[in-house]
Order: structure tokens, then sequence, then C-alpha cells
């Protein structure tokens, strides 16, 4: 701990949120843990369980395809907004307007390559107010789904989605667990963010033979990384990092202490 707190020390204008459990031991590490968080692209993974939940439920399967669309409601006053493909890092999806795609395609896109459009899609499937309510039917605390991704006129009103590494953790412990609307359900949500394309943070520098089933996100000043590293021979950890002030012209500080701290974690659990 106190290494990591002198690592983290050094970043004086930044705020650093690291929450840790460790599935073999039940230790936690938690260091400005309960901070809220505009939580980029980490929200998408309460969107994909809340998909998996209604999939369970029998309201739709995962196979079934629904219509590429890029037309979406604003909750202040259901005005119409779009998604700009140059804002997106999946970008694919904006050449088939009007065709059809899997939910089950749709949600890989949304966790492995990010796709805002994909999540809005899914978001408008399922509904905003079931993703929240599903969190707080967990118990996870402080982990807050509110609005689709883009929505200005709610962004400017300060109605925004907020989460804490803290809670973030929370329900990758459960996921991790086997706990989120089931065991199968729960290691298909593994499966799918074991094929994440951006590991430029938790994954980085951890040994090749550790798996990282984890979820990305960033926007504006905010880098974040959240997922459940798999050791050799043992239980899992989940692990949040959230950060907030490095600057956004240059990611590379950012992922660059992640993956530092990502490390630190690993070889004080790995001892």
């Amino acid at each position: 701990m106190s290494q990591l707190e002198n690592f983290i020390s050094q970043f004086q204008d930044k705020t650093i949120s690291v929450s840790v459990y460790d599935l073999e031991t039940n230790q936690e590490i938690n260091i400005n843990a309960d901070v809220l968080m505009h939580p980029a692209s980490t929200m998408k993974v309460p969107v994909m369980m809340e998909v998996f939940r209604q999939a369970r439920e029998g309201k739709f399967s995962l196979d079934d395809k629904v219509e590429i669309y890029n037309s979406f409601k604003s909750i202040v006053d259901g005005s119409e907004f779009h998604l700009d493909v140059a804002d997106d890092s999946e970008k694919s999806l904006y050449a088939r307007i009007g065709e059809k795609e899997t939910i089950r395609e749709l949600n890989r896109l949304m966790i492995t390559w990010s796709s805002n459009l994909a999540t809005n899609i899914l978001m408008d499937l399922v509904g905003t107010k079931p993703i929240d309510d599903f969190i707080k039917a967990l118990g996870i605390k402080d982990v807050n789904v509110m609005r689709l991704i883009e929505d200005v006129k709610a962004y400017r009103l300060n109605m925004n989605n907020t989460f804490s590494a803290r809670g973030t953790t929370q329900m990758m412990k459960l996921i991790a667990e086997g706990k989120v609307v089931s065991k199968e359900a729960s290691e298909e949500m593994i499966q799918v963010m074991l094929g994440q394309e951006f590991n430029e943070s938790i994954p980085a520098l951890l040994p090749k033979d550790v798996k990282v089933a984890h979820k990305t996100g960033w926007t504006g000043e905010f880098f974040h990384d959240t997922g459940i590293v798999f050791p050799p021979n043992r239980k899992p950890y989940a692990i949040t990092l959230f950060t907030n002030g490095f600057p956004e012209d240059d990611e590379s500080q950012a992922h660059s202490c992640m993956a530092n701290i990502s490390k630190m974690i690993y070889e004080s659990i790995i001892k």
C-alpha cells in the first residue's frame, strides 16, 4: 500500500481512484475509491448485464436481429440527437444504417471495440431505468446510469452517469463470482470482456499468461479501466482504476499510470 500510495502521490494535480477485491483472500485495496466520476465507457458493462438479464427472462434472444439506426432521444425533452462517427472507436456500424445485426454481436462491439452506436441501440432496447434498477437490485452502490451516450442536453444540465471505483469493482466481483444473471451468463460476459481490443492499461505490464477480462473508458480528461484479472493457479481479483486530470491530447500518460498501478497491485497479490 505504501509503495502504491507513494506512486499515486506524485500525480498531485490528478484524481486517481483504485479499488481492488481479491477473491482468493477477500482482501481489498481502496484509495480514493468512493469519488464519483464520469464513468465514460465503463458504463457499457451494466448495459451488457441488463441485456443478458432480459435475454434470460425471455424478452428476446441474444441471436435476435435488430435494426442499426442513429437517432436517439434526449432525456431532457425528447429531442433527437445523433452520434458522430468521428467520436466513435468503432466505425463499421455507421455504414450499415438500416441493416440488421444480432444483439449478441452488438454487445460484443459495445464491449470489445467500445461502440457508442451499439451501446445506444442496446440501451434503447432494454431501457435506461431497468439498467439502473438491476445495478441497485444487485446491491451495487455508487453506480448510476441515467442517460445514453452523447446526450449533450442532459450533459449540460449535469444529468450524468456517475460511478465510483469501489462500486465498479463490486460489479466486476459479482460477475467473477458468477452472480450476475446466472453462472452461465456471467461466464459469457467474462468471455466477451476477454476479447477487449484496448489493452494499454490494466493488462499492459502483466505477465503474458495472465488473462484480463476488462472494459476501458475515456472521455475528455477521464481515463478508466475496470476488469477481472486471472493469475494462473488461483482465484481472480476484480480491479478498477479511474483517473481524472490527465491531458486528453496525450493519453499515454494516463495509460502508463494505470499500467504501473496494475503491475504493483499484481506483484503485491502474487507474492
